[in-house]
């Protein structure tokens, strides 16, 4: 059989169809993978099937026969739920791939690469970076730990994806994921700083952003969250709850690493207080909202 008829009839099962899994389960279908979906909240499912998934009632329907699984869930436990005690790794044959693209701890990453192993089963950990956005336009960075024959094999279903990069053995992926988060949220905590200074000081947010645009301080999260914080439009694309989430499981990291990481515990603190405070549901670029709380700068419309 030809590598492009064996790619043709790849079979995708997509587990997690929330914000992110739903815009990548759609570029899988584009590419013309035939996908089957699952969702805990199967309402999430629904609007895939115009797109041509099929609808599975259970994670384990949905996986069997797969040679492909991707996995987009909440965090480590869900994962290790959905892939262990509802069934998923009992079904799957040997030769399958689980592709995970939740953003979990690299040692839990580890384990389900290790258990998936005894059954034959190849494992991925392939976080993904890009938001929503990215994962519509197929735009992803997908950080992808394991072993470098498994990745090289995925190359097709990976590009409808976006840009992948073997970055390690496996919890590499995991790793690498949290180091993008950590840069993801300072530089959030950064540019926000700045917005609340230069309105304090009398100059105007937005042209402060338009000013500063293609010097040293562009980056994505200027363009992205900048405008964001500059519209005031804080519907979730990462929900600040996951940003946390990720600052755990980095804190933890460097705990067990003995690495004294200063910058990253005083943007985990912010964010701790900000989701305790009832935001955690609001983008992580409405960490805006908490810091001009600290500094007596509410908006009535926000409050």
């Amino acid at each position: 059989m030809t590598a492009d008829r064996a790619n043709a009839v790849r079979r995708i099962a997509f587990l997690g169809t929330g914000l992110m899994g739903a815009p990548m389960a759609r570029r899988l279908l584009k590419a013309g993978f035939p996908v089957t979906v699952w969702n805990r909240d199967a309402s999430k499912t629904e609007a895939l099937a115009t797109d041509g998934a099929s609808l599975a009632a259970t994670a384990a329907d949905a996986a069997r026969d797969a040679d492909v699984v991707f996995t987009m869930l909440s965090d480590g436990n869900a994962v290790g739920q959905v892939l262990f005690e509802a069934g998923v790794a009992e079904v799957l044959r040997a030769g399958a791939t689980v592709v995970d693209s939740s953003s979990i701890a690299p040692p839990i990453a580890r384990d389900h690469a290790a258990r998936l192993a005894e059954l034959g089963v190849a494992h991925v950990d392939a976080p993904v970076s890009g938001g929503v956005v990215g994962a519509e336009a197929g735009a992803l960075a997908i950080m992808a730990g394991g072993k470098a024959e498994v990745i090289a094999g995925l190359t097709d279903v990976f590009a409808a994806l976006g840009r992948v990069t073997h970055v390690g053995p496996a919890g590499a992926g995991q790793v690498c994921k949290l180091a993008n988060q950590q840069i993801v949220a300072i530089t959030i905590g950064a540019v926000a700083e700045a917005m609340i200074l230069v309105e304090a000081g009398g100059a105007d947010r937005g042209r402060f952003r338009d000013a500063i645009r293609g010097g040293f301080a562009e980056s994505r999260i200027l363009d992205l969250h900048g405008a964001r914080m500059v519209n005031r439009t804080f519907a979730p694309g990462g929900p600040s709850r996951l940003q946390l989430k990720d600052l755990d499981a980095i804190a933890a990291m460097a705990d067990l690493l003995d690495l004294e990481l200063p910058l990253t515990a005083v943007v985990r603190s912010e964010f701790r207080d900000f989701v305790t405070d009832g935001g955690g549901e609001k983008d992580h670029s409405a960490l805006l909202l908490h810091l001009e709380k600290v500094n007596g700068r509410e908006r009535e419309k926000d409050q």
